[in-house]
């Protein structure tokens, strides 16, 4: 039980339940509703919406003060919960929608962790490493543009899928730089006289 309360807690922590908060900006609605709207709005990087986790946030959002929650009577089906914006939720999502973001849990990725595992094993497995997640990347970027050009008529979605290309060219580099800055010092002496003898080479056979 208290590993679900500290769950429970650590979600409500999270930025999404300011985007809650903005939905119901437009007007009182019911969770599935606000499910479907997020999902709509936000695009398909950000991923589905769980509708048990949205129930959560709204229980807490509740229990803050920051939302109400009413129940309409339906003839022939359960009864619909209604949720509504409070005056101070309101004022809440607007402190938070125009503050700064700041980056508060550092840069977690376990792209940074396998890299460190491939190091350990050898130089023999950086590159395969490097080469794999060379292709990856670049089948992600294949398929983002072509999402990219389905979603023209949303600027927001837009303007996450150009976010994600960003992200994703900017791992691609980071990730075809690794195999010589993460090679053991003698493997990159090795290509670093290679270098050199390329270079002297072609001065050579420059003409005077």
């Amino acid at each position: 039980m208290q590993r679900y309360i500290v769950t429970i807690q650590e979600v409500c922590k999270l930025p999404l339940h300011h985007a809650v908060l903005a939905l119901l900006t437009e007007g009182e609605s019911h969770g599935y509703e606000l499910k479907g709207r997020f999902e709509e709005a936000i695009g398909p990087q950000w991923g589905g919406l769980n509708i048990g986790h949205l129930y959560q946030i709204l229980d807490r959002l509740v229990r803050d003060g920051f939302v109400t929650r009413s129940q309409v009577a339906q003839p022939d089906r359960p009864d619909k919960t209604l949720y509504r914006l409070t005056p101070a939720g309101q004022q809440e999502v607007r402190d938070w929608a125009t503050s700064a973001w700041v980056r508060t849990s550092g840069f977690r990725d376990e792209l940074f962790l396998k890299l460190f595992g491939a190091c350990a094993l050898g130089a023999e497995a950086l590159e395969e490493f490097v080469a794999a997640q060379r292709q990856t990347y670049l089948s992600e970027l294949a398929g983002l543009t072509r999402l990219r050009r389905t979603h023209t008529g949303d600027p927001l979605v837009s303007l996450l899928l150009d976010a994600a290309i960003g992200h994703t060219k900017a791992d691609l580099e980071l990730v075809e730089g690794a195999a010589v800055r993460l090679a053991p010092p003698t493997a990159r002496g090795g290509a670093a006289a290679a270098a050199d003898d390329d270079s002297g080479e072609v001065s050579r056979r420059r003409p005077a």
